[in-house]
């Protein structure tokens, strides 16, 4: 985040060549004619004349006509004007008396004269930044240290903006030359004064040039003053440059005002990405105090969100002494799903309205408000979702009626359907003729879990529904209704505790459907709750050697839910000890890649706190799993940062065993053909394409640029690197569509190897969540012609259109909100938890474990702009909704949105876009309009004000 590249004025490092002879480069070629007095108009003639009469009348005995010709030079080169292509005339014209004016510094004794003189010395220096480097740093510190520390010759900023940012550059120089080990003990100001006149009269001696300028505390106070001057004239992004340079980011606090905040923590937050730690968290608690200091208080807690600290949450939640920015901050924290505990204490009592907010209780009564202002309530058929009228194929009714074609109508009728609890298969079936019954053996437990998913969030009528079926006598049912207990109760917290009273019987029950059931099933209804009472029931299942490897690995993925990105250290080591412990036969079941998610899922957000788990699991001796948690552990901790360096060391994870196969056929092709049992032990490749993703997923260039990756290993890569190529496209653009990806993934769905075409069907299907997309709806029909004879990717097609029309269009897998500045762990997890599942579909969402498909639940939120009044009833506000434009950094206010169209509220908003008030009647308690937002009257609006439009 250097600001050299701010500067106009030619700045370059040391050249030794270019200081051989310093006499030839005080004489530009360019003045040469000049210099002669050709070419000269009459006026520059006279100033030309003027300041040079100046400069010998300092040359002069009498020290008396000092000052006035100081204060005279000061005077025409501040009123000077300039081009954008040309220096001010009078420091061209000074430019050749630059070295003698050097000279003649030398020989005033100290005093407030020779202070001016260092000050326009100063100025002059930038003339010659190419010969002698941090000149115009070197005599502004001077000046100041000839005068008592309360008196100043003149502020940086009267020299003008290109003074500054010079002066700005040169201190990011200085610090860097500093932290390159030069060495600190700091010169007084004459001795390097004499240093100074010892390397003008020895040129090629360098020397005196690389001794340090000035003590770090006078840098760093020169600093704040350019900072200072930068942000009052909107030089907000050089400001910050400047500081980040010096190490004293956290200094800016001090100098912002109401007007300059807002730009300077956009730009801040903007950089977070960019950065190494741990700069990335300094700016983040930087912006974080500026907004608590400016009393932003939904601001201040988006960011201690993002920085996941349980203090800060706490700190700014109980700031604000207004009930209704309370209620607004619980929005937040429900969206984000942050446990209540962390704000509460157990025996704090609670007001009602603010509980409401925080459990999401109104969630489903206000999503079904939406659907039925958007005209889509009505239950959508199988036929209203494929058109199979407009598929390829002559047919389309041989196998309606096959168990497999049936399985994918369940889910997609749960897809389609959810939230909106009416669908006309499983809710609003007649007695007798529910569509469980049209399935077979685990069928019939996905079949009675989509329940789950079209009641999703109506803990109150859902519950009677599913109840009903937890009473069957086929096992399968039962298991069903239990994992829908806990699919409806996701992301909503209850006061009555529902799914905990019913599911925590079956943990330890004989039968593994009723037992995998409700530990999957509490991993759902609690993700994010950090709740301990879980943890004492699940986690003996992890460390119980006599379970199978299937319950301790899905029990730890639900702890992974409960707990993600809590770091819990008893959970952690728990997992770490089972899988050392474990014998060799079980941990090469598939089943514990999800153990190793599990223990990576506490880790979401740490980054490097996660570098002792690593270590620890180098230490286990069963290598392929070693192998994938490592990988899983690593990119949880940097899931969503952005960070290139992580990005490289999964590119080259991806690259590794690549290489060695081929070394292996070149020594002996049979020998090692026998030893192809570590081809298992890729897998791990296959994951790190997803870390690519995962880690690149928060920030839009990275992400832009992964695809090209994405390209590269797809050409290169071994099979299962190619394979899990496609989901990483899904994973990085979530219900995003965006035409080069759609393109891509199209083209990967018609693969000769079925296992990526299978993974690229399905990644459409989550690059379009949610979204209607039309152009995506046809290329899955085409795809649906064309895989008539494969039941498997036609099951797969119909997954992913059930998964485009997802909630009618109404909801979204993306896991970053509020304007897309913080990730949703939980989503995160479920993302996660799901697509691993298609690193091996053959053995997990094409067998038995199609219910998987239901962990992409707690990633499933409306996307909607709902606006409350204060006594949180939604009503209609007008708003305008368009692409959201980055503004970081741009000069004015531009329109933070492009393309907008305006409409009444509740509205849709899509991953890309923002919405803003169209009139300013109502002030919203959030500068980001999203999800529930609440609105008082501007008490200052009047009704005849026009619209802006």
């Amino acid at each position: 985040m250097s600001s050299d590249n701010t500067i106009a004025v030619q700045v370059t490092s040391e050249d030794p060549k270019k200081k051989e002879k310093p006499e030839e480069s005080e004489k530009p070629k360019p003045d040469t004619k000049e210099q002669d007095g050709e070419d000269l108009s009459e006026e520059d003639q006279q100033l030309k004349g003027e300041l040079e009469m100046l400069v010998e009348r300092l040359k002069e005995p009498n020290t008396e006509l000092y000052r006035p010709a100081l204060e005279t030079l000061r005077t025409l080169i501040r009123t000077s004007t300039s081009s954008m292509t040309s220096v001010p005339k009078p420091l061209k014209f000074l430019h050749p008396h630059y070295p003698e004016l050097q000279k003649l510094y030398e020989t005033w004794p100290a005093s407030e004269d020779k202070a001016l003189f260092a000050d326009i010395l100063s100025v002059l220096a930038m003339t010659y930044s190419d010969t002698q480097p941090r000149g115009t740093l070197r005599y502004r510190l001077l000046s100041a240290s000839l005068l008592p520390a309360t008196q100043h010759i003149s502020e940086p900023g009267l020299w003008g903006h290109e003074y500054v940012r010079h002066i700005a550059a040169e201190l990011g120089e200085e610090y860097r030359f500093r932290e390159l080990g030069e060495e600190e003990v700091l010169p007084s100001p004459p001795a390097e004064a004499e240093g100074e006149k010892k390397a003008e009269e020895k040129p090629e001696e360098p020397k005196a040039k690389q001794e340090p300028i000035g003590t770090l505390d006078e840098l760093r106070a020169l600093a704040m003053e350019c900072a200072s001057f930068l942000l009052q004239h909107n030089a907000e992004p050089d400001a910050v440059d400047l500081l980040e340079e010096l190490e004293s980011i956290d200094k800016i606090v001090d100098v912002v005002d109401d007007n300059t905040f807002p730009r300077v923590c956009q730009y801040m937050i903007a950089c977070v990405p960019l950065l190494p730690q741990p700069d990335d968290v300094t700016f983040l608690r930087t912006a974080h105090a500026i907004y608590v200091k400016h009393s932003k208080f939904p601001e201040a807690l988006a960011v201690a969100i993002r920085l996941n600290d349980r203090d800060l949450i706490k700190q700014d939640f109980d700031a604000p002494a207004s009930q209704l920015m309370k209620r607004q901050l619980a929005f937040l924290l429900a969206r984000a799903q942050i446990p209540k505990e962390w704000i509460f204490s157990e025996d704090e009592e609670i007001a009602e309205d603010l509980l409401d907010c925080l459990s999401s209780t109104k969630l489903s009564t206000h999503f079904r408000e939406f659907g039925k202002e958007l005209g889509v309530e009505d239950a959508k058929s199988l036929e209203d979702v494929y058109k199979s009228h407009l598929e390829n194929t002559k047919t389309t009714t041989a196998n309606v009626d096959s168990a497999r074609a049936n399985l994918a109508g369940t889910f997609v009728n749960a897809f389609v359907n959810a939230g909106f609890g009416n669908d006309k298969l499983m809710v609003e079936a007649e007695e007798g003729n529910s569509w469980i019954y049209k399935n077979k053996d685990h069928g019939m437990m996905s079949a009675a879990a989509s329940l789950g998913l079209s009641l999703l969030w109506d803990t109150d009528v859902g519950l009677s529904h599913v109840d009903k079926y937890t009473y069957s006598a086929e096992e399968h049912i039962k298991a069903g209704a239990l994992l829908a207990t806990g699919i409806l109760n996701t992301g909503v917290r209850t006061e009555a505790d529902a799914a905990m009273a019913l599911l925590a019987e079956y943990v330890d029950n004989k039968s593994v459907s009723l037992k995998t059931s409700a530990i999957v099933g509490l991993g759902l209804a609690y993700a994010g709750s950090v709740r301990e009472d879980l943890q004492a029931l699940l986690l003996p299942l992890v460390a119980d050697e006599s379970l199978s490897m299937e319950i301790a690995s899905l029990a730890a993925l639900s702890l992974g839910f409960i707990y993600v990105g809590s770091g819990d250290g008893e959970i952690s080591s728990t997992i770490l000890q089972t899988l050392m412990e474990r014998d060799a036969k079980q941990l090469d079941e598939k089943w514990a890649r999800y153990m190793s998610l599990g223990l990576a899922l506490l880790y979401v957000g740490h980054q490097d706190a996660t570098d002792a788990i690593i270590s620890a699991l180098q230490a286990i001796e069963h290598e392929p799993v070693s192998n994938q948690a490592q990988v899983l552990v690593d990119m949880c901790a940097y899931a969503g940062t952005g960070n290139v360096l992580k990005v490289q060391q999964f590119l080259h994870t991806c690259d590794e065993h690549f290489n060695a196969s081929k070394e292996e056929e070149s020594e002996k092709k049979e020998a090692e053909e026998k030893e192809e049992k570590p081809a298992k032990d890729d897998t791990f490749q296959g994951l790190a394409v997803l870390g690519i993703a995962l880690v690149a997923m928060g920030e839009e260039i990275g992400a832009e640029m992964t695809l090209r990756q994405f390209n590269h290993l797809m050409q290169y890569g071994e099979p299962v690197i190619r394979k899990a190529v496609p989901l990483a496209l899904g994973l990085v653009s979530a219900s995003n569509p965006q035409l080069p990806i759609l393109d891509t993934l199209s083209k990967y769905s018609h693969d000769n190897d079925l296992a990526v075409a299978l993974n690229a069907i399905f990644a459409m299907g989550l690059v379009g969540a949610g979204t209607n997309n039309a152009r995506l709806a046809q290329m899955l029909r085409q795809l649906a012609g064309y895989y008539y004879k494969e039941p498997d990717c036609l099951f797969i097609v119909r997954i992913a259109q059930g998964l485009v029309h997802m909630g009618k269009g109404t909801i979204t897998i993306n896991p970053f909100f509020h304007d897309r500045q913080i990730m949703s762990r939980t989503a995160m997890a479920s993302l996660l938890a799901t697509i691993v599942a298609f690193t091996d579909a053959k053995s997990f969402i094409l067998d038995k474990y199609h219910w998987m498909l239901y962990l992409l639940a707690p990633a499933m939120y409306p996307r909607f702009l709902i606006a409350l009044n204060e006594q949180l009833e939604s009503f209609p506000v007008t708003v305008r909704v368009g692409q959201a434009v980055d503004v970081v950094g741009q000069a004015g206010k531009p329109r933070t949105i492009s393309g907008f169209q305006t409409h009444s509220t509740p509205v849709r908003l899509g991953t890309t876009e923002r919405a803003e008030l169209a009139t300013e009647e109502f002030i919203p308690y959030s500068s980001v309009l999203e999800n529930f937002i609440i609105l008082e009257k501007n008490p200052g609006y009047e009704k005849d004000d026009k619209m802006d439009i």
